[in-house]
């Protein structure tokens, strides 16, 4: 408890005595000052240090009505008490400096007729200028308030929207990779049906895989050389259960493989290929992954030559549609997911996006 009252204190100082605050009081007092000049019988500075020091005096009234009273009554701003109390307090600091700088030798200030007059003039003008300097400051105060909530408020905003899109890119992932996980345990479930002796080593390969792939599923994001590791990886696999059917490329530049990159992006495509076009023909076919940065865009290309999209079936499939929101959700509009014909047979799926490289 103690020490919270000392934070307190401190904080109360620190806004008190913030430099902004001592600025104005500083510039106003020293305007004050060359105001009265003209009017003023005796030196200039002395003029200057008076309403220097009268300034910042007020300047701790007007710090000392912010926080004082804790709880004012409801008929009374606080605003209100402030620009009253600096009026008031102007005759009292006045009459202080003039006591205080009296000579012991010399008379009071009230019986000299020629500082009488400078206390009059220092006090009457104060009591006009004050109030109004006092009330520009807290209009000075009350838009920096609102600049400031505007700017919390706008922080708290994007940190939601942040918030709302990770939850969303979560939930998509969440239904990508059970898709993704019961087709490839498909797959070996159709080598141990029929008796294929691969079937051990595609089993091993695949639980290889997947200690590797699982755990970055759960990544917001990841690098394209991630991509390209797990993509390779899984058509090994899957060259170990087609060995007769399936051939693959792998090109990629390297300016590529530290850039950002949706999780399962390249894979989505390379499954879809793999699913689509190359397992559905008697012949199998090629893939070709092909993955190109150039003018600020990163393309990744998956090209195969299976039986092509009119044997597939139309529309895109549970992966492709899952991909192309995810993309729209992490590039906000600037990504782009493409399905064509290849001639004289397959299909190519290309994704394009700007090249991020991903920050810690």
């Amino acid at each position: 408890m103690f020490s919270a009252a000392i934070s307190r204190i401190q904080e109360s100082l620190a806004r008190l005595w913030a430099w902004k605050r001592v600025r104005y009081t500083l510039a106003a007092s020293i305007l004050w000052g060359l105001i009265l000049t003209p009017a003023w019988e005796s030196s200039n500075a002395s003029l200057l240090t008076r309403t220097i020091l009268i300034g910042l005096t007020l300047m701790l009234v007007f710090g000392l009505f912010e926080r004082w009273p804790a709880n004012p009554p409801r008929w009374l701003a606080r605003w209100v008490l402030q620009v009253i109390g600096v009026a008031v307090s102007v005759p009292f600091i006045v009459m202080a400096i003039y006591v205080v700088s009296t000579a012991p030798d010399q008379p009071p200030f009230y019986q000299d007729e020629s500082r009488m007059g400078g206390y009059g003039l220092l006090t009457g003008t104060g009591i006009l200028l004050a109030p109004w300097v006092a009330m520009s400051a807290l209009l000075r105060q009350r838009d920096s308030i609102v600049q400031s909530q505007a700017v919390a408020f706008e922080r708290a905003r994007s940190e939601l929207e942040r918030q709302a899109l990770d939850a969303r890119l979560r939930l998509l992932q969440a239904q990508v990779q059970p898709h993704f996980l019961f087709n490839t345990l498909a797959n070996v479930r159709e080598l141990v049906d029929s008796g294929s002796p691969q079937a051990s080593a595609v089993l091993n390969s695949l639980i290889a895989y997947l200690r590797a792939a699982v755990p970055r599923l759960q990544d917001p994001a990841t690098t394209m050389g991630q991509e390209l590791q797990l993509v390779r990886a899984y058509l090994e696999l899957m060259h170990m259960r087609m060995p007769d059917r399936l051939q693959f490329a792998i090109r990629a530049d390297e300016a590529a493989h530290a850039l950002r990159c949706p999780p399962m992006t390249l894979l989505t495509l390379v499954e879809n290929a793999v699913r689509h076009g190359i397992d559905p023909g008697e012949e199998g076919g090629r893939i070709e992954v092909r993955v190109r940065v150039q003018d600020g865009r990163c393309r990744a290309q998956v090209i195969d030559t299976g039986v092509g999209l009119r044997n597939s079936g139309a529309g895109l499939g549970t992966g492709l549609t899952t991909l192309r929101e995810r993309l729209e959700l992490t590039f906000g509009g600037d990504a782009h997911l493409r399905l064509v014909t290849q001639e004289p047979r397959g299909a190519r799926a290309e994704v394009d996006f700007p090249a991020q490289p991903v920050t810690a």
